[in-house]
């Protein structure tokens, strides 16, 4: 008989999880409590990792299966969803804050002060945590830059990870200290504790800063080409994740798949004798039992500068010639903005040499 509802005691609150028996990830048999019980044992990783932020939960309130999908703004028939506003029945303990989207609407986002409050999301069916990189009560004010190198077609993990050996030094030059970990899918994430003292369009500048002198350093392997067609088989350096309402997964967030992986904080002498399918729920417990947080001296060491990779993209426009880059399509058009156009699309003779269009 399957068990209605389970309580646990986390600090000084009680929280239900319901139907704890369901099966959430048949191939490795998690249950629905086993989830919650993870999330508990990393406890002391995942809350600074979302503490006080803004978070978008990724819902799977019937677990991953073979086939599953998220709902799109296209197809919103999807199995798991995003949700944004925190929902209406959200516990008067679980903390909100205001978030303004790039439309100008604003809206009420959990935004977890305690673990119980993650446990409470993961209740929800929340497999992924997307924190906004900004903190409450300013949610307006970067506090971390985050940075995604994407294995395009053709190029895996593998090849993503002298990129990110590069691009620490890149940062370290400039006077910032990058944290790596993995996305849980192919990918690498870089994430870079920052001053308070920008907002996202500076912080957007420093990301695509940073990825051009990557980009520079190894042309044949590393590309900040928005346009899919003109990337090729390099990692892609993906500046718009670090656009306003643009999130990247948390640090010991589970992605859906068969083998439940998660997203795993490393220190920079793992990354290259790891893989993701390292990284599961089942593992990290093992792993966070035996070494704790990875990521402990990212959330006490001291934040860096923003201003020296400012300056990075400041000289790329004024010496190179190099400025601003495409925002995603669903964006409002942004001041000196190109336009988005795909390259193979335009006719020639309706462009300047700047890339503006033309007005007959």
């Amino acid at each position: 008989m399957a068990t209605p509802k389970a309580e646990l005691t986390i600090g000084d609150r009680t929280v239900a999880v319901s139907s704890p028996d369901k099966i959430y990830f048949p191939e490795p048999g998690l249950t629905k409590i086993d989830i919650v019980n993870y999330v508990v044992a990393v406890g002391d990783g995942i809350l600074p990792a979302l503490k006080d932020r803004p978070t978008t939960m990724e819902r799977w309130p019937g677990g991953f299966r073979e086939g599953a999908k998220l709902s799109t703004r296209a197809d919103p028939r999807g199995d798991a969803f995003y949700q944004k506003r925190a929902p209406k029945n959200t516990p008067d303990w679980v903390r909100t804050a205001e978030i303004t989207f790039p439309s100008g609407r604003t809206a009420e986002e959990v935004c977890p002060h305690d673990l119980a409050s993650i446990v409470w999301m993961a209740n929800l069916g929340t497999l992924r945590y997307h924190p906004w990189a900004v903190s409450a009560p300013d949610t307006d004010k970067v506090d971390q830059l985050r940075i995604d190198l994407d294995p395009q077609p053709g190029t895996d993990f593998a090849d993503a990870i002298e990129p990110a050996y590069e691009l620490r030094q890149v940062l370290d030059e400039i006077g910032l200290t990058g944290f790596c970990k993995t996305s849980g899918g192919r990918g690498i994430h870089v994430f870079v504790p920052i001053k308070p003292d920008f907002g996202f369009i500076e912080a957007r500048h420093a990301v695509i800063a940073v990825g051009r002198e990557l980009a520079r350093r190894m042309p044949e392997q590393v590309t900040v080409d928005w346009w899919k067609e003109e990337r090729g088989e390099r990692i892609f350096i993906d500046f718009n994740q670090m656009a306003r309402d643009r999130t990247i997964s948390s640090a010991y967030s589970i992605r859906p798949t068969p083998n439940a992986r998660v997203s795993a904080p490393l220190q920079w002498d793992e990354l290259r004798d790891c893989r993701p399918d390292d990284f599961t729920v089942q593992t990290m417990i093992t792993r966070f039992a035996d070494g704790g947080d990875r990521w402990a001296d990212f959330y006490r060491g001291q934040p860096g500068d923003l201003a020296a990779a400012l300056e990075l993209y400041l000289r790329d426009e004024r010496d190179h010639g190099l400025g601003e880059l495409p925002y995603p399509p669903d964006y409002p058009k942004m001041p000196g903005e190109p336009p988005r156009v795909q390259p193979s699309k335009k006719v020639a003779g309706h462009w300047d040499e700047q890339g503006n269009r033309i007005e007959s």
